[in-house]
């Protein structure tokens, strides 16, 4: 293991493991993923719910949770590989507790800059995110975009996203002169970033490819609670472990002037209450 994707884990809150599956494995999951997603899903499918007539995601709108009902899901989340990655960057093993597809075929809108923390309310410490690249990720096909550093803040306040641009309804700011860097990463490639890392997409602009992507969610072995969404929480093995149930409400984090220099700091209070990802 290379002790520098460590420590830029650690100074940046993500790392990109190249080639961690290769392309025939790669493949695999692109093509089970592609038969296995609904056919058409229909207007009165809850994952269509925001989503206006004609848009490519009515037809590519993700999957979330295929590991509770599909065995190669949950053979993905508990891989041996993702594991000893996971628990490297973390210092201990992790809890799996999510999976998701996404699709993102041309045209398709991105997601805005959020923090999976917001979602996932592990307590005490935070979540982990493990992001394979099915297909090559770069800026015509809306790769991922992160804000380095950003690991070592709080959860955000949220605000309504621009639905133009974004999918999914929620956002945060950042000040001035901070911005979001593209990820750009090759089929079989798997990016691991830190729960408060705020991060997002925009728009696959190019004229027939998908950028799709196979997810998983993990919190720290140190956790105790975590959103009722997540339940049940497994082990690396597995099998199933009691977890308490994370509640919403409290403060969430502001930009505010700190010497001249943009410091996030709990000052706010949540208001709107939101159940997944």
């Amino acid at each position: 293991m290379d002790a520098v994707w460590i420590e830029q884990y650690r100074r940046d809150g993500y790392v990109v493991v190249p080639g961690l599956f290769n392309a025939e494995e790669t493949r695999m999951y692109r093509d089970h993923f592609m038969t296995f997603r609904p056919e058409k899903p229909s207007d009165s499918d809850p994952r269509n719910q925001n989503l206006y007539e004609g848009d490519p995601l009515k037809l590519y709108s993700r999957l979330m949770m295929p590991h509770r009902t599909d065995e190669t899901s949950f053979n993905w989340l508990i891989e041996p590989r993702i594991n000893h990655w996971l628990t490297a960057l973390l210092g201990s093993e992790p809890y799996a507790v999510q999976t998701m597809v996404y699709y993102k075929p041309a045209g398709a809108r991105g997601q805005a800059l959020h923090q999976d923390q917001f979602y996932l309310r592990v307590n005490p410490g935070t979540c982990m995110a493990a992001w394979m690249a099915l297909d090559d990720c770069d800026e015509e096909n809306g790769c991922l975009q992160v804000v380095p550093g950003t690991q070592d803040i709080p959860v955000l306040c949220s605000k309504e996203a621009d639905m133009e641009e974004s999918f999914t309804g929620d956002t945060v700011d950042l000040p001035e002169g901070m911005t979001p860097v593209p990820v750009l990463m090759k089929a079989g490639d798997v990016l691991f970033f830190n729960g408060q890392l705020v991060h997002g997409s925009y728009a696959n602009t190019s004229q027939g490819r998908f950028r799709r992507a196979l997810i998983g969610h993990y919190i720290v072995g140190e956790a105790e609670r975590v959103a009722q969404w997540y339940h049940p929480v497994l082990r690396m093995d597995g099998s199933e472990v009691e977890f308490g149930v994370s509640q919403w409400g409290g403060r969430c984090g502001v930009w505010v002037d700190q010497d001249g220099q943009p410091v996030a700091e709990l000052v706010g209070t949540e208001t709107r209450q939101r159940f997944t990802e």
